[in-house]
């Protein structure tokens, strides 16, 4: 997309604790999946500690709702098209088929995708911003999903100077 990069988050609110028994399968899963989206074509970046770890980010606390936690996952991609073939592909649709196993159904809006800056690394306090303006008006161009998404140019067109980074 030239100067601007797709940014996405998504969270899940967890059943039990990463460390039960139940989801051993899930953890057992995540170090090849996040290995295959670190090789995909499109990827760009992706949340995790300095040690490499992407479970331990602490974002969407006032979103527990009495849940075992929430798990968050943020990445960056070239396009919507490059997101999509990853998500709806091979192990990470295995895994993505099994998620009512380790995470609760919820109604409220769990996933959120904007463009950003290319270089840009987005914060959890754009995320949270993101998942809340896309809970209040649904998909515009600040804020969208992967069934109903938006151009850079849809987005740079709202005139704000802040649609891209709110922090």
């Amino acid at each position: 997309m030239g100067n601007f990069e797709l940014a996405q988050v998504n969270i899940s609110r967890m059943k039990a604790p990463l460390d039960d028994e139940s989801f051993r399968d899930f953890v057992g899963a995540l170090e090849p999946v996040n290995a295959l989206a670190d090789r995909a074509p499109g990827f760009v970046w992706r949340l995790q500690t300095e040690d490499g770890d992407a479970t331990s980010i602490r974002a969407f606390e006032w979103d527990v709702r009495g849940t075992s936690g929430i798990l968050v996952n943020m990445s960056v991609w070239t396009s919507v098209e490059a997101l999509a073939d990853f998500v709806f592909s091979g192990e990470h649709l295995a895994v993505l088929k099994r998620r009512r196993e380790w995470f609760h159904r919820v109604q409220d809006v769990m996933t959120a995708l904007w463009w950003v800056p290319a270089g840009y690394r987005p914060t959890t306090v754009d995320a949270e911003a993101k998942i809340k303006h896309l809970r209040v008006y649904g998909p515009t161009p600040e804020a969208f999903t992967l069934k109903q998404h938006f151009s850079p140019a849809a987005a740079a067109r709202q005139g704000d100077p802040d649609w891209l980074c709110p922090a």
